[in-house]
């Protein structure tokens, strides 16, 4: 019974996350929300007694995908900025 209402509590996260990280106008937010939708997919898999798919979820999903999409904001924001200064630098 209780079993039975956490998998529905932890499908119903899922869908919200996917909405939520599609929906979200601000970049940083829907990768903090995939992450959270990889987490909970990976406890998901575990529950299906898949634990080789939760361990795989847990590191590619929210681990090494998460962090290249952190870096690849960051790299971003550095670019805007130093086009930016050469914009105000041109102006002067």
């Amino acid at each position: 019974m209780i079993a039975d209402v956490a998998e529905l509590l932890l499908l119903a996260l899922l869908v919200v996350c996917g909405i939520a990280a599609c929906a979200s106008k601000n970049l940083m937010v829907s990768l903090i929300i995939f992450m959270a939708y990889s987490i909970i997919m990976s406890i998901v898999w575990g529950l299906l007694k898949a634990p080789d798919l939760a361990v795989t979820e847990a590191a590619v999903g929210a681990g090494v995908s998460g962090v290249l999409m952190f870096v690849t904001l960051n790299r971003i924001r550095r670019i805007r900025r130093e086009e930016a200064k050469d914009d105000e630098e041109t102006d002067i």
